[in-house]
């Protein structure tokens, strides 16, 4: 009897996703998915000595009800046993869809009035270039615009990311993702 219950929760789960899909894509201009990230989106430190530049990105609009966006860049292949978070930017206002190359600079004056960014994974509010153990195979670097069907994520300045995660999973409309890789 379980088996016949199993492909209707599957289809089930899957409707919305697939429901929303279509709605939203992200690309970037300077970017193809697939490729492989440049000196321009290196970390600068712990070894690696590149620019530490956000690329530009742009989306399309969100789904109805999208109040506001987030961005998040993640490392899956990080060798912490949970990944490693590069960026994460939320309270994007709905009507800005995209971001300008360098926009996850320390001082944060190329986002958009009220965007904040969260704590990364290296402890900073900024957005980390990629920087994986020399050797290691490509890592893959998945960048991702969330619509969101709240105006603000209210949380500690310094949450985490996985904080963040929550209440950006917790409060999602729909997602677009595509991912570059790189290697040392």
């Amino acid at each position: 009897m379980l088996h016949r219950h199993i492909p209707l929760m599957i289809g089930f789960c899957l409707a919305p996703m697939v429901a929303h899909a279509g709605t939203l894509a992200l690309k970037s201009p300077t970017l193809k998915p697939g490729a492989t990230l440049t000196k321009e989106q290196e970390f600068n430190g712990f070894g690696c000595a590149g620019k530490n530049q956000s690329p530009a990105l742009k989306w399309t609009a969100g789904p109805k009800g999208t109040q506001s966006y987030a961005i998040t860049v993640y490392d899956p292949d990080a060798p912490t046993g949970s990944g490693w978070w590069h960026w994460v930017v939320y309270n994007i206002p709905a009507h800005v869809t995209e971001l300008a190359a360098g926009a996850g600079n320390a001082t944060g004056k190329l986002l958009p009035p009220n965007a904040i960014q969260g704590r990364t994974d290296f402890g900073t509010h900024e957005f980390g270039g990629a920087c994986p153990p020399v050797g290691d195979k490509p890592h893959r670097y998945i960048f991702t615009v969330h619509a969101l069907k709240i105006e603000k994520i209210d949380v500690p300045a310094e949450s985490s990311a996985a904080l963040i995660g929550f209440m950006i999973h917790g409060n999602s409309l729909g997602k677009a993702s595509f991912t570059a890789k790189y290697r040392r």
